[in-house]
């Protein structure tokens, strides 16, 4: 039997890393709760496979899962029918999706990394998977600097012939180097591939050998927004981003933020205080109950739910997690602090 109710595919969301390049935010709130816009990460991945009418989602978890499972609980997404994975000790991405086979191994599903921000359509990736009679699609890209990420080469028809580590026939002479966005389409049939109970990568371990097989493995070729959340640089570009519409992310409703002591663009919470002579903006993201008090200038940041900045203090390129108070005639810059 296949899961496609129509176009419906069931899917996963990968959520137990440690988010170590964003630390010291991490040690207090993991890195799929981070707020984008107002909202949790884990949720603009759920609008996203809600916009492709998928609604059967799974979601494994390890680092500070009670924060995840709590705040979902309080905030059930509608149309999502939703299910936590624990994982007591990591198991890497393959072994995740092994310990979900009896919910996902009815038909083809999705399976999405936690930290990505996009609005691709995925629509029209399950359209190529089923097109070309895929066993695995990977949704790549042609990024400006690949030699940042492990190469992977696809002819003009999207067919992987070269994966890191891997080739499968001789190679063509018209391949593109692309990368990988953590995003992918898979058949049931790769959980044969995988042993049970252990830690097992599907980049490091499944892929390369499915290639080596000549297993159909495709490349969907992406050219629309793409970013990977991994550091504090990329969280505050991607919350800018979206404040200048270059992604669509549905945010929180903002408070009225017409006022003179604003520089656009920015998103305000809902009961914050702000003195009228401080500065917010341009590119700040102000969290529901903050206190912004006089003479206190706030750019290209993000401020957590509660936080309270002190009359004369500047913060710049940095986040501040929830609840903390930042003392009066502080100059924070580029940092984190929690």
């Amino acid at each position: 039997t296949t899961s496609y109710k129509g176009d419906s595919m069931k899917a996963m969301v990968l959520a137990a890393g440690f988010g170590t390049r964003l630390q010291p935010l991490t040690r207090i709130l993991p890195k799929p709760m981070f707020p984008v816009l107002g909202r949790p990460l884990l949720s603009h991945i759920f609008d996203l496979l809600l916009s492709a009418n998928i609604s059967e989602v799974a979601v494994n978890i390890h680092h500070l899962p009670d924060f995840m499972i709590d705040y979902f609980e309080k905030e059930k997404p509608t149309d999502l029918n939703l299910h936590f994975s624990r994982e007591e000790k990591i198991l890497g991405t393959a072994g995740g999706i092994k310990k979900m086979e009896d919910f996902l191994g009815d038909g083809p599903f999705i399976l999405i990394n936690s930290d990505i921000v996009t609005d691709i359509a995925l629509n029209k990736v399950i359209d190529f998977h089923k097109k070309n009679n895929s066993k695995l699609t990977l949704v790549v890209r042609q990024d400006i600097s690949p030699e940042q990420f492990d190469s992977i080469e696809i002819c003009e028809d999207g067919r992987i012939v070269h994966f890191i580590g891997a080739s499968s026939m001789e190679l063509p002479e018209n391949t593109k180097q692309v990368m990988f966005t953590g995003i992918q389409i898979m058949e049931p049939e790769i959980f044969n591939r995988i042993p049970e109970g252990q830690f097992c990568g599907t980049t490091e371990d499944i892929f390369p050998q499915m290639i080596r097989d000549d297993v159909p493995v495709y490349g969907y070729l992406y050219n629309g927004y793409w970013k990977d959340m991994g550091n504090r640089e990329s969280y505050l570009q991607v919350n800018a981003d979206a404040l200048d519409e270059k992604v669509f992310l549905k945010g929180i409703s903002p408070n009225d933020t017409n006022h003179s002591f604003t520089i656009p663009p920015i998103l305000v919470g809902r009961n914050c205080h702000i003195a009228e002579n401080s500065k917010i903006g341009p590119h700040s993201v102000i969290g529901p109950n903050c206190t912004i008090k006089n003479g206190a200038v706030v750019e290209n940041s993000i401020l957590w739910e509660g936080v309270t900045i002190g009359a004369g203090s500047t913060v710049k390129g940095s986040v501040i997690a929830k609840n903390r108070t930042i003392g009066d005639g502080k100059n924070i810059k580029d940092e984190s602090v929690i």
